[in-house]
């Protein structure tokens, strides 16, 4: 009788810890993929100390809706596209264009952050555009998926640049963008001219482990429980977000730019990746950058990167 008791209150001690376990998990994933209008700073988990982290691993980080902060210095025009929700772009032109190149962000950015990539490509004498993806600047929707539904915003300027007849066009993704670039190329077979690739994650799992390191703490088990609900809440299998995979769909001249100094993204992720590209493909390496702050430090390289692997195609 006593022992039956004993396994009774053990049991119901389990249960609540696993409910709450996975309560606090959907939490932090509603948070991590939802983007609030109030007038926060964005959580920087690098910056922070000791007391700041730990209120990252209680209270969620703070993800305020990112907005364009800067319009390009030369005229330009805003477009509209449709996705799962209507999009915003700043379209670029040059007299005489070789072709096209559409940019897209990374996680908690807009496309303003995408300028400088612009104003190199335009120097090298091609149109951007420039795309807000769901979520972000002057699109709609308050969420993001972390590239796996973004990949249909990728489609979107796709469609835009081929139904106003460009024939090369390039795609550009940093990060979340770049995940989302592969998972276009995968589910609706678009065949750009290339594609640059900067420092996208092999998983979202992985990727989730990521934030969790950074802020010193154990991935295992709440990083798969923040996947599972952050698939849950905005319909999709988190598990089966993997660039990694998609990238075998890829049979495009590739150029993959990875800092080796990422604390986001491991050098193992992008060796598998760039591994699993099935096209022609190279790989440019910064010492001593982190995740995509590549002309901050490195201009002049991924400039001529760039312009030689646009050129090749």
């Amino acid at each position: 009788m006593q022992l039956s008791k004993t396994l009774r209150r053990t049991g119901r001690t389990l249960l609540i810890f696993f409910l709450a376990l996975n309560a606090f998990a959907c939490f932090h994933a509603y948070k991590f993929t939802h983007f609030t209008t109030d007038d926060v700073q964005r959580t920087n988990p690098g910056r922070l100390g000791v007391l700041g982290k730990l209120k990252v691993v209680v209270a969620g980080v703070d993800n305020p809706r990112p907005v364009n902060r800067r319009t390009p210095g030369r005229s330009y025009q805003t477009v509209r596209l449709q996705s799962r929700v209507p999009l915003e772009a700043w379209m670029i032109r040059v007299p005489g264009a070789k072709g096209t190149v559409a940019l897209f962000h990374g996680y908690g950015a807009a496309k303003s952050r995408m300028l400088e990539r612009a104003e190199v490509l335009l120097g090298q004498g091609y149109n951007t555009l420039l795309v807000d993806f769901t979520g972000s600047g002057g699109s709609g929707g308050n969420s993001t998926t972390i590239g796996y539904k973004e990949a249909r915003d990728v489609k979107a300027a796709w469609d835009y640049l081929a139904g106003h007849g460009e024939q090369n066009i390039y795609l550009l993704g940093t990060s979340l963008g770049a995940a989302a670039v592969l998972k276009a190329l995968k589910d609706y077979s678009i065949q750009p001219k290339g594609i640059i690739l900067e420092a996208p994650f092999s998983t979202l799992y992985e990727a989730t482990c990521a934030r969790f390191r950074a802020v010193n703490a154990p991935a295992f088990p709440m990083a798969g429980l923040v996947v599972f609900w952050g698939g849950v809440i905005n319909g999709f299998w988190g598990f089966g977000h993997k660039p990694v995979e998609d990238a075998k769909y890829a049979r495009v001249p590739v150029l993959l730019i990875y800092g080796e100094k990422d604390g986001r993204v491991a050098r193992k992720e992008i060796d598998d990746i760039y591994h699993n590209l099935p096209g022609p493909k190279k790989l440019v390496t910064f010492p001593e950058a982190g995740h995509v702050n590549y002309l901050s430090q490195y201009s002049r390289e991924w400039t001529a990167a760039v312009a030689e692997f646009i050129k090749a195609q």
